[in-house]
């Protein structure tokens, strides 16, 4: 299927961290639900991608995503995957392992009526090495503390379609895989972000 992979601008360098209202909520910032409010719970660990990393993420990738089949591999608020549905994606398969997030995410299906988001409550890391679908982007942003970072690029590789990307959100810069570029990288206060393709892959 037809996807628009034109060579996105650079985008302005972040540095900030964070977009939450005070009521714990972070906002879609794009596509048919733009401002539409995603809750934050109180858990350990929780880390939703700021406003500013994502806008410039989407800056990377261009801002409508129609055709794409999109994984987030550890979905938590869900604001990458959400942020990918509301920008046309037509596909999006969201893991999460936490029962409340889980059910969070499923309000937040429920409420928004988004028909193209799949929800399971699963371990990303063997979920992934089961699947045998193909996606054109992965967001990869596993909770820190847990260092899974090579273990979720080695099960991710092979669900990637031809020209597809690889995002990942790290405290430090993560080597690519073997055949992988870092195509696009910034920083955003303690948090490391980057597009990984493969060397072969050129945008269209």
């Amino acid at each position: 299927m037809s996807k628009d992979r034109r060579e996105p601008s650079r985008g302005p360098r972040v540095g900030a961290p964070a977009a939450r209202t005070a009521s714990g909520e972070i906002r879609i910032i794009g596509g048919q639900w733009k401002r539409s409010k995603l809750p934050v719970p109180d858990l350990p660990g929780l880390r939703p991608t700021s406003d500013r990393v994502r806008e410039t993420l989407f800056n990377w990738l261009g801002q409508t995503l129609n055709g794409w089949r999109v994984l987030d591999a550890f979905a938590g608020t869900g604001a990458l995957g959400f942020e990918a549905a509301s920008r046309g994606a037509e596909a999006v398969v969201m893991l999460e392992r936490e029962s409340a997030l889980v059910d969070g995410l499923r309000a937040s299906q429920k409420r928004l009526q988004a028909t193209a988001i799949t929800i399971h409550r699963a371990n990303a890391l063997n979920w992934m090495t089961a699947c045998a679908d193909r996606f054109d982007l992965i967001f990869l942003d596993p909770p820190f503390a847990d260092d899974l970072f090579d273990r979720a690029l080695a099960a991710a590789v092979p669900l990637l379609a031809e020209g597809g990307v690889i995002y990942v959100e790290s405290p430090h810069e993560i080597a690519p895989p073997d055949g992988f570029t870092a195509w696009r990288q910034g920083r955003a206060g303690a948090v490391h972000y980057q597009l990984l393709r493969r060397d072969d892959n050129s945008p269209s």
